[in-house]
């Protein structure tokens, strides 16, 4: 037999919507309508399976899946806001350490920068104390060439006077004064008793008379005038080479005490120089890497602080559309309970 409700009505859809109201989506009633087509095919739905318990059976599993939709993506969320704390917090980290490492880094980045003017300043310095060493040597060693020079003159010269002074005395002692007055070393003591003896003028006039054979072959030695003069001449002489190499011994040694000195400041210098030539070197390679490592730091900070600003803006902003999900889910939620009572309706049921 038909079914005697769907028969009587002219339009079961027009009856539908009219037990579910305004609050039933108009999707819900295009779900509805093959199942009152479906009612108006024959009698024989009527012992079918109740089309309208589908329809609930199907929006419970709506409202269980848009549910369970729900709970996953609030899991999500919740993560996500995790993950914007968690995040924030490590980079609060991040950029405080970033801007802390920047500080003590430019402090130590400035304490080389000084550090290796001043050791510039004193390499300079000591360069110059070098220089200044090594002129010093040599100046003081040019002086002792020529020093050594003239007494190595002086003393030639007065070893040589000294021996014909020698040669004098030795020849009128044994009576062969003519015979010397002959010879290189005669004219080597005139030489000396005319311009550098130091004698009066009249001894001096008497010792060039002799020198000269004035007094001839009858000047008698044994009176000792003309050999005192000369043993006078030969110790003077003695007495200057004696000076002059007193002399001589005492600059060597100051020379030498000089050198040594100067060598060793020099060797200090040199010593001084060296470490500070290395530790520019070394420092400048620092200050090199210093300054690559602070502006590394300074992009590294940058960019935690442009991903944190970007962070905390969408996090705010996942919260506002999180808050916009919830309230459309829960109104869908709201609608599906609604038209899942009212097609539970016992009326409903019926048709």
């Amino acid at each position: 037999s038909s079914h005697p409700v769907i028969e009587a009505q002219p339009s079961e859809s027009t009856g539908l919507r009219a037990m579910v109201g305004s609050k039933m989506p108009a999707i819900l009633l295009l779900l509805l309508a093959p199942c009152v087509v479906a009612v108006q095919q024959g009698s024989e739905v009527r012992y079918a399976s109740n089309p309208i318990r589908k329809v609930v059976t199907m929006l419970q599993d709506m409202q269980k899946k848009v549910t369970e939709e729900g709970k996953r993506e609030e899991d999500l969320y919740h993560k996500f806001m995790c993950f914007c704390k968690t995040s924030g917090g490590d980079l609060d980290a991040s950029i405080e350490a970033a801007k802390e490492k920047i500080e003590s880094a430019s402090a130590e980045l400035q304490a080389k920068i000084e550090r290796k003017a001043q050791t510039e300043a004193d390499l300079k310095e000591h360069g110059a104390s070098r220089a200044e060493s090594e002129e010093t040597m040599a100046t003081a060693m040019a002086l002792r060439e020529k020093e050594a020079g003239e007494f190595a003159k002086l003393k030639a010269e007065l070893e040589t006077n000294i021996a014909a002074v020698g040669k004098a005395v030795a020849a009128i002692e044994t009576g062969a004064g003519g015979a010397f007055l002959q010879t290189s070393a005669a004219s080597l003591v005139r030489s000396f008793a005319m311009e550098r003896a130091e004698l009066p003028d009249a001894t001096r006039q008497e010792l060039l008379s002799f020198l000269s054979g004035s007094q001839g072959e009858g000047y008698a030695p044994q009176s000792g005038d003309i050999t005192g003069i000369l043993k006078q001449l030969g110790d003077e002489m003695t007495k200057n080479l004696g000076d002059a190499t007193e002399t001589e011994d005492t600059a060597i040694a100051n020379y030498e005490a000089l050198m040594s000195a100067k060598k060793k400041e020099v060797g200090t210098l040199q010593a001084q120089i060296e470490v500070e030539m290395e530790r520019i070197g070394r420092l400048g390679m620092e200050i090199a890497e210093f300054g690559n490592d602070i502006e590394d730091t300074q992009e590294a900070l940058a960019a935690d602080e442009k991903f944190k600003s970007e962070l905390e803006t969408s996090c705010k902003t996942k919260t506002g559309e999180w808050e916009e999900i919830k309230k459309t889910r829960s109104e869908e939620l709201l609608a599906l309970s609604e038209t899942i009572t009212v097609l539970n309706d016992d009326d409903a049921l019926e048709l």
